[in-house]
């Protein structure tokens, strides 16, 4: 029952990380976090790094071991939910939505800062992140560092309001490396590195 209201997009596991293409991740800082200690004290986990190198993957495992705990666990994207609240905003029906987001012991938010966000929207984002401030968990994964967060938002302003709240009790994984997708690809021989395919001057 937890599994399916958490609307998880797919199945991913800790096991099925694939720990050698990304040597980056810390495998048992990861383990660890799957204890959700951190979710118990309704803190902060932010994923950051460039697309491809498994945040999502890794938010969606850290969930589901959440679900298992007992913890109530929602999932959803940025551009998704913000989508939501926009309209619930326009119909009237704002803090409707709020308290729907406001309401799992934690709330995943995946990919934050692929898309630019309108102001209006940025500000929907902070109230948000207010409602659950020190009250219930976010995992946000996100492929912009927090210092671009201002572009993200739209706002400097907003994005410091938002940043102090969610960094003050938080966990910050830094992921780099190149796409795990793009790996694959490399592995399988469909392309090639890009010095590679660079052509002689």
């Amino acid at each position: 029952m937890g599994m399916s209201i958490s609307h998880f997009p797919c199945v991913r596991t800790l096991e099925s990380f694939d720990w050698d293409a990304q040597a980056t991740v810390d495998r048992r800082q990861m383990e660890e976090l799957s204890h959700c200690r951190w979710v118990a004290s309704g803190q902060t986990l932010l994923l950051l790094g460039p697309p491809g190198v498994g945040k999502t993957h890794l938010a969606i495992s850290l969930g589901r071991k959440a679900v298992e705990r007992g913890y109530t666990t929602l999932f959803t994207t940025a551009v998704g939910m913000l989508a939501n609240l926009t309209k619930a905003q326009n119909e009237g029906r704002l803090e409707e939505r709020l308290t729907i987001y406001a309401k799992p012991k934690l709330l995943i938010v995946d990919e934050l800062g692929y898309l630019p966000l309108e102001r209006s929207s940025a500000h929907l984002f902070f109230q948000l992140v207010s409602r659950r401030y020190e009250k219930g968990s976010i995992l946000l994964t996100s492929n912009r560092s927090v210092s671009e967060w201002g572009d993200v938002f739209g706002d400097n302003v907003v994005a410091t309001a938002i940043l102090d709240r969610l960094l003050h009790h938080s966990t910050v994984v830094m992921i780099r490396g190149e796409s795990y997708r793009l790996l694959e690809k490399r592995r399988s021989g469909l392309i090639r590195k890009t010095e590679e395919m660079t052509p002689e001057a």
